[in-house]
């Protein structure tokens, strides 16, 4: 029998109030497979909660091929060779999403405005240091916790934890708009600076192995080069806006 005429069954949880999303994936990446599917649904919690203990397993769904039980949405990924990263595995993924993003975002502003090369880069740090500062006021009591693993003033002066979104947040705000800029420029280059030494001093002083609170406090973006970038590129906004202000 060949693989595209092979059968797989699926039992996955369907359900008036919930349908699990993990059943739909699973029931999709089977088909994409060639696999033709007897799709049987788990319609209450009893028949869930049944199933699990015939078969000694904790969730559902659960693929069987041949007979042979393959697992779950993640056991069936790698079952067909797919990576499945482990969710405590640290990741640059969040951050550089939102600087690619920002940067597409940057070129479009600027090419609807007819803004140049330098304005246009000077809109993507700007951008940038909004959207992370807005990823960063989704939870600031996790980030604040984060960040005080590493950050110099923070460990000093808990509040400042607490106030850095806000204060990253108004100057990406302000230095987008090109406005306030004896307000906006100062504020980026201190706490910038201040990052910067603190991720220096974390990294490549201490050596120490630790995350980055730059999306927020759930990530797993480890400590390293793309968060000084981050902070460096505050600095350098900053001084160009003071030496654009003063001339």
């Amino acid at each position: 029998m060949s693989e595209h005429a092979r059968i797989a069954v699926l039992h996955r949880m369907v359900m008036p109030d919930h349908v699990c999303p993990y059943g739909r994936k699973a029931l999709w990446l089977l088909r994409r497979k060639g696999y033709r599917v007897e799709d049987r649904w788990l319609e209450t919690r009893e028949q869930t909660d049944a199933f699990k203990a015939e078969h000694g397993v904790k969730t559902t769904p659960q693929a069987f091929i041949d007979g042979v039980r393959i697992g779950g949405w993640d056991d069936l990924r790698r079952h067909f060779g797919w990576t499945v990263r482990p969710e405590t595995q640290t990741t640059y993924t969040p951050v550089l999403a939102v600087f690619a993003a920002m940067a597409l975002t940057a070129i479009a502003v600027a090419w609807t405005a007819g803004l140049g090369l330098e304005r246009t880069v000077m809109l993507f740090i700007s951008l940038t240091m909004t959207a992370l500062a807005m990823l960063k006021l989704q939870d600031v009591e996790r980030f604040s916790s984060m960040f005080l693993n590493y950050d110099l003033l923070a460990q000093r002066w808990v509040p400042y934890a607490y106030l850095y979104p806000f204060l990253e947040l108004t100057a990406g705000v302000l230095m987008t708009a090109m406005a306030l800029t004896w307000l906006s420029a100062p504020l980026g280059l201190v706490i910038g600076g201040i990052g910067a030494v603190s991720v220096f001093k974390a990294v490549y002083i201490d050596k120490r192995d630790l995350k980055c609170a730059c999306v927020g406090g759930a990530s797993n973006v480890p400590l390293g080069f793309v968060s000084l970038t981050e902070n460096l590129m505050m600095v350098a906004m900053g001084i160009w806006m003071l030496v654009r202000h003063a001339g």
